[in-house]
């Protein structure tokens, strides 16, 4: 048995045990090592007991279609994959963008592009062809996976680029059919052994910056790191496992992924043209889904449906991205006798707290730090703390599931240690109680969360600023009851400009046009004035106060205009999953 092997077992062993499992958990030992051919071939696709066993299944409701594959014949399609990328001339370490939605192209893939020792730029098909772009440039993509619809994009963007279609009857001029795949051989022979802190994903994430930063993991991060996320979700070999949840995002890989395939758990997906909770709530007790993760968002959604008529077989139900309300813990309790048990990790991580099976939940706290991780609570100076971020050490006591670092355009990393730092700061502040759950207070910086989805107010306001009519502007959440919130723009115009409803609407076009539609900001008011600090810099938290106390007759307010107040961008408005 293999060190992974041992440590995923000990964790199925004292899955409800927590007291336990943290105190005798170790991570495997960071030697060679591959997932996709070390565990997933090996050690599911390669054993009687679960080879046969359902690895993918796929619902897609506008078509009433279901798709299952097992583990032996995901193993060998995603060797027949693994070859044909390799006979495009791929190697070792070329970097591949993937933008597929939930269909079986991407589950090969990844797999393929493991074996492989590919890095995967996960995107999603939300982004705009500027966005594209600077994935494209800053990832340094060799060759692109996509959808049909994504083609139109790459219109002008990398001319040297290797280009596949998945789901295309006839690929367009200058791609290749994924379909080509199928004549290649059902067996892999990798180029030699894979190192297990190889790079292995590229995430482009929101920060501090007018750009996504790079986040780069490593063969060993998410795979082995996934055993953390395993545990939480409280995973048992032969379960059917939803994560609701787009593909492009870190959570996506967390729990469509490693965690459920760690644990020999089916992935089961569900497709719908628009978000239906009725019809999903349906699909969920019809196909006998036992383990369930969704954002809070859709959680609000389930409850104004009337849960208690959905004959349902979960045993798990678990949310994460922000706290549930107590209220909406206390209808899903109601309903089916099941507690909602939040978790929390960054794209930077795997799971790293929760409220893990068996322990008491306390309602709020996003858990207690699981097995294998060491959280020290640390203030501005970075002394231990009740209250203040929360921080991961390095060194010996490093978490398996932390990124390698934060990558640069030359290819270096930082921010995890890359450059010998003795601590990682994650950016996010809680207060620790007594008993060490954590609640989750903000954001260090001005981050925020709408529909599930991070949001930098610095990459909005840059978009925003390249307007001819805007002198200055500030992105902060405002309230919202089912998304929790949306970016809005305090907006400062150029002298001349008029505060009219003209105006608003341009910029509300400029903002369609290079932002993607998760990003986008939903309202603008047009100000004389924004606070600032003595040294110039606008006080966000002083709108942010604004907007939370809704307060119409304070002298910094404007003139509000809503997207909704102009028909001809309602057709704009997204349709996908949250981010999660």
């Amino acid at each position: 048995m293999t060190t992974f092997q041992q440590a995923r077992a000990f964790l199925l062993e004292h899955r409800t045990d927590y007291d336990t499992a943290v105190a005798g958990f170790r991570w495997p030992d960071p030697v060679d090592f591959n997932w996709a051919l070390d565990w997933f071939d090996a050690g599911l696709a390669g054993n009687a007991d679960s080879r046969d066993r359902t690895a993918l299944w796929i619902v897609d409701a506008g078509s009433n279609r279901e798709t299952k594959l097992s583990f032996a014949a995901l193993s060998r399609r995603s060797n027949q994959v693994a070859n044909f990328l390799r006979a495009q001339g791929l190697r070792r370490g070329d970097h591949l963008l993937l933008l597929l939605g939930n269909v079986v192209p991407l589950w090969e893939t990844m797999l393929a592009a493991m074996k492989l020792g590919l890095v995967v730029i996960p995107a999603t098909t939300l982004l705009t062809p500027d966005e594209l772009r600077d994935r494209l440039d800053r990832g340094r993509a060799k060759i692109v996976v996509a959808s049909p619809d994504q083609v139109a994009k790459f219109a002008d963007l990398g001319s040297d680029l290797i280009r596949i279609v998945a789901g295309a009857t006839v690929a367009p001029d200058g791609w290749l059919p994924f379909g080509q795949a199928a004549d290649f051989l059902e067996t892999f022979v990798p180029d030699g052994p894979t190192r297990a802190e190889d790079p292995m994903l590229l995430y482009f994430t929101s920060g501090t910056t007018a750009k996504p930063k790079l986040v780069r993991h490593s063969q060993r991060s998410y795979p082995v790191g996934g055993l953390s996320t395993m545990y939480w979700l409280g995973l048992q070999p032969g379960d059917i496992h939803l994560n609701i949840s787009s593909p492009g995002w870190a959570k996506h890989a967390w729990s469509c992924l490693f965690a459920p395939w760690n644990a020999g758990a089916t992935v089961f997906v569900v497709n719908q043209p628009r978000f239906d909770a009725k019809g999903l709530l349906a699909t969920i007790g019809r196909c006998g889904v036992t383990t369930l993760c969704a954002p809070p968002t859709v959680w609000r959604l389930f409850i104004q449906e009337k849960l208690a008529t959905f004959k349902v077989a979960l045993r798990e139900v678990c949310g994460a991205g922000e706290p549930l309300n107590p209220e909406v813990i206390d209808q899903v309790r109601a309903a089916w006798g099941l507690t909602i048990r939040d978790g929390y990790g960054q794209t930077e991580t795997t799971a790293l707290a929760g409220n893990s099976p068996g322990q008491a939940v306390k309602v709020g706290s996003m858990g207690r730090p699981l097995p294998g991780w060491q959280v020290v609570i640390t203030d501005i100076d970075g002394q231990p703390a009740k209250e203040g971020e929360v921080s991961l050490p390095l060194g010996a006591d490093r978490p398996a599931g932390l990124m390698q670092g934060y990558q640069a355009d030359d290819g270096s990393v930082s921010g995890a240690g890359g450059a010998g730092g003795a601590i990682y700061r994650s950016g996010d502040v809680v207060f620790a109680d007594d008993n060490g759950y954590l609640t989750f207070v903000g954001r260090s910086d001005d981050v925020f969360k709408s529909s599930d989805y991070r949001i930098s107010p610095f990459e909005l306001e840059s978009v925003l600023l390249e307007h001819d009519a805007v002198a200055e502007a500030a992105v902060v959440p405002s309230p919202d009851p089912i998304r929790l919130a949306i970016p809005k723009a305090y907006v400062l115009l150029v002298a001349g400009t008029d505060r009219s409803a003209a105006t608003a609407l341009s910029i509300f076009e400029h903002l369609h046009v290079r932002l993607a539609p998760f990003k986008r900001i939903r309202r603008i008011e047009l100000v004389t004035e924004l606070p600032k600090t003595i040294s110039g810099k606008i006080r966000r938290v002083q709108l942010r106060r604004l907007e939370h106390s809704d307060d119409r007759e304070d002298p910094l307010r404007g003139i509000e205009f809503r997207e909704e107040d102009f028909p001809t961008l309602q057709a704009a408005r997204p349709t996908g999953l949250p981010e999660h």
